[in-house]
């Protein structure tokens, strides 16, 4: 009987048999110790094989198979390499801190073993609001970031499909997709939102099928696609998705980020402001300090443009005093509580576009100086036909607020006009009679700047 030879060997990078090729691959993709690999083999560099020639046959099989396997997985290419079809192939790296950067990981499971979210103190959750979320995500696609598990961004993010969400959330450290539903609340698909990601965890086998993606919009009022932005094999990529994915669809949950402070329904609680209240010494005659600049762009981005001849700017002025009080006005604020000085709820609401802009949303009496366009409410009543309802519709659907037409939009305003317009004003974090379905001079301007 001869006795099996056991050598110490790495496989060669330039040989392209079988397997030394599935070598390769075994010691990239090796399973991390959660996901049943042993905990002395996990991050070895180097690997003991049994070298016989019945086990360099059975590997050549094996490497065979499980490369027909990965290749089916993979899906298809366009002409130019982009990945087009079903089966992300995304195996992903471990929890770790950001490469390069002091920040360290969220938390560190002890081996073996897979801690309950009671077990885990999660830091401080870094504030966001959805629309830094979103560009954060587009940031990667624009420099077309190639995927990998091994490499990390000049961000300090990991090159994965969970390292990419740990970017877009601006995690303090590298997650992957069995430890990032800890950062989130569960959510209905219903109800997903830009910013919010759509993930799937295999816990048999996380280094296959699991994948993440950046829920971006709905492509149209079916709510059957969406814009996804991922991180997938070749590159970092934005593309219409079905929903949820193309493969394990039904297996992919919505989550949304606890620390989304802003961006529309369910985005955080009202008031909640990204930049803390930094005191009313900050303001007021005699104040120049960077506060009241961002006050003053707070105040132009909700309405108060026409107070302002220049600036913007750190200097307190009249033109910051009106445009404060012409907002504290705007939420039915009278008296010492519109005094023109912003105290923390004016500030809270400023910054975190919570309450009404300023010249008032749909369902009040605001000025239609403020509302680009906008026809006037006898346009959009039962009965009424004309180009406008059309448009209105037509731009809903463009939003993501088409879900209550069975066909249309047209020019006959209808119920399923007026559901679909409440639909966004209450997206908008109206109630009662400001989310009545009948658009106003505010939910015209939001809905088409």
């Amino acid at each position: 009987m001869t006795v099996p030879v056991f050598e110490e060997i790495e496989p060669a990078a330039d040989c392209g048999c079988a397997g030394c090729a599935q070598q390769r691959r075994d010691l990239a993709l090796g399973l991390p110790v959660r996901a049943g690999g042993h905990p002395s083999a996990h991050g070895a560099r180097r690997a003991l094989v049994l070298v016989t020639a019945a086990g360099v046959v059975l590997g050549a099989g094996a490497a065979g198979a499980r490369a027909a396997g990965a290749g089916d997985a993979a899906g298809v290419t366009d002409g130019g390499g982009t990945f087009t079809g079903p089966g992300a192939d995304t195996p992903q790296g471990d929890q770790g801190p950001l490469h390069g950067g002091a920040s360290g990981p969220a938390s560190t499971p002890s081996p073996g073993a897979t801690p309950t979210t009671s077990q885990i103190s999660l830091p401080s959750l870094r504030k966001t609001t959805r629309t830094e979320i979103v560009n954060r995500a587009k940031t990667w696609v624009t420099a077309g970031v190639p995927y990998s598990m091994e490499r990390y961004w000049s961000d300090g993010y990991r090159q994965d499909c969970s390292g990419y969400i740990s970017m877009a959330w601006n995690l303090p450290g590298n997650e992957w997709t069995g430890s990032l539903d800890r950062f989130a609340d569960r959510i209905d698909r219903a109800d997903l939102q830009p910013g919010d990601i759509l993930l799937f965890h295999n816990p048999a086998n996380p280094t296959r099928g699991s994948h993440v993606t950046v829920f971006g919009g709905w492509t149209d009022y079916t709510h059957a696609s969406y814009i996804a932005y991922e991180q997938t094999k070749p590159r970092a990529r934005k593309q219409a998705t079905p929903l949820a994915y193309w493969e394990n669809s039904d297996r992919y949950v919505a989550y949304r980020y606890k620390g989304v402070v802003s961006g529309g329904a369910g985005g955080g609680s009202a008031g909640t402001a990204a930049t803390p209240y930094p005191g009313a010494a900050m303001f007021g005659p005699g104040a120049n300090n960077a506060y009241v600049t961002q006050l003053g762009k707070l105040l132009v981005a909700r309405g108060g443009k026409k107070f302002y001849t220049q600036g913007p700017g750190p200097r307190w002025g009249e033109a910051d005093r009106r445009a404060t009080q012409a907002f504290q006005q705007a939420q039915g604020w009278k008296g010492g509580e519109a005094d023109g000085l912003p105290g923390p709820q004016t500030w809270a609401l400023l910054d975190s576009g919570q309450g009404r802009d300023i010249g008032g949303s749909s369902g009040s009496g605001g000025s239609s100086a403020t509302a680009n366009g906008f026809p006037g409410r006898g346009y959009f009543r039962l009965g009424q036909s004309n180009a406008y309802v059309e448009k209105l519709g037509k731009q809903l659907v463009k939003r993501g607020y088409g879900k209550h037409y069975v066909s249309g939009p047209g020019p006959r305003w209808t119920e399923a006009d007026r559901r679909n317009v409440q639909a966004f004003q209450q997206a908008q974090g109206w109630r009662g009679g400001a989310a009545d379905g009948y658009p106003g001079p505010e939910t015209w301007r939001r809905l088409f700047r």
